[in-house]
């Protein structure tokens, strides 16, 4: 099937509460998660220099889950519960150069991995995910699902990429080429970090997060049908600001509020950019 034919059947079957078609529904999901597997779909993609949502691809993977009936799939010493349409994906690691490495990695049918992909154990790569070439993901983290993540990318140990898939439109997670995300961070509600950029440990992304830039004494903050966008090499770290009211004062009460420190230059790669940016 072409993807203009994969595309039309995922909308000719879009909102059907009840399909009429079991069997055409399980052959046309089958031909779109292949395409997501491969790459030649995305649940996302930059459109005139802004990444937008492929509604209909969010759809076929509403689709996946609505058709699917519970299966049970064998492992040892204790079996999996899943659709029976969303099975591991079939990694060809040899063929891409893909290593993941042993010890409880799961990464679901319909996500796509570029060549030299790692993945260190355990982590988790949900439907509808993008992880480009030469990208890690390490021990414990998440990529959800639909989130894209850029070429030469690192995702350190117990980092979070949030997942979305509805509303159809809602874009998801992006993070792009070789950024740095650092350990225990957690990047959510269709957050976009800009390419190069450095998050420090600890750094929490949301649409109600409010970023203060004291390089270019600004503030970055998400709006209505704009998530938040941290620019590209920005350097984030963990920082706080008094909370308001005389109680707070009082108290010396501070709230959370991830702070640019500085923007990394053509000398410096993201490591050394953090650690000058956290002495």
């Amino acid at each position: 099937m072409t993807t203009e034919e994969i595309k039309a059947g995922i909308l000719g079957f879009a909102g059907q509460t009840k399909l009429n078609d079991q069997t055409e529904a399980k052959s046309l999901v089958e031909e779109f998660l292949d395409a997501l597997d491969t790459g030649v779909i995305r649940s996302a993609e930059k459109q005139e220099g802004e990444w937008k949502a492929v509604g209909w691809v969010k759809s076929g993977i509403l689709l996946t889950f609505q058709i699917g009936q519970n299966s049970v799939f064998p492992n040892e010493p204790s079996p999996f519960f899943d659709k029976d349409t969303l099975p591991l994906r079939d990694t060809r690691g040899l063929d891409h150069n893909i290593r993941i490495v042993p010890g409880g990695t799961s990464v679901r049918r319909g996500s796509f991995l570029g060549t030299n992909v790692i993945i260190m154990p355990p982590a988790f790569v949900n439907i509808g995910a993008y992880v480009d070439d030469d990208t890690m993901i390490d021990s414990h983290a998440l990529v959800g699902s639909c989130a894209q993540i850029g070429r030469k990318v690192h995702l350190s140990a117990g980092c979070q990429i949030g997942g979305v898939l509805e509303p159809i439109g809602m874009r998801p997670v992006i993070i792009e080429d070789e950024a740095l995300i650092g350990g225990n961070t957690g990047v959510f509600e269709g957050t976009l970090v800009g390419e190069g950029t450095v998050l420090a440990p600890g750094v929490q992304l949301t649409s109600a997060t409010t970023v203060y830039d004291l390089v270019r004494e600004t503030t970055y903050r998400s709006q209505p049908g704009k998530p938040l966008t941290i620019p590209a090499g920005a350097v984030v770290v963990p920082g706080s600001r008094p909370a308001k009211g005389i109680f707070a004062t009082e108290k010396n009460i501070q709230l959370y509020a991830p702070v640019i420190v500085k923007y990394r230059d053509g000398s410096t790669d993201a490591a050394t950019a953090l650690e000058e940016a956290l002495r």
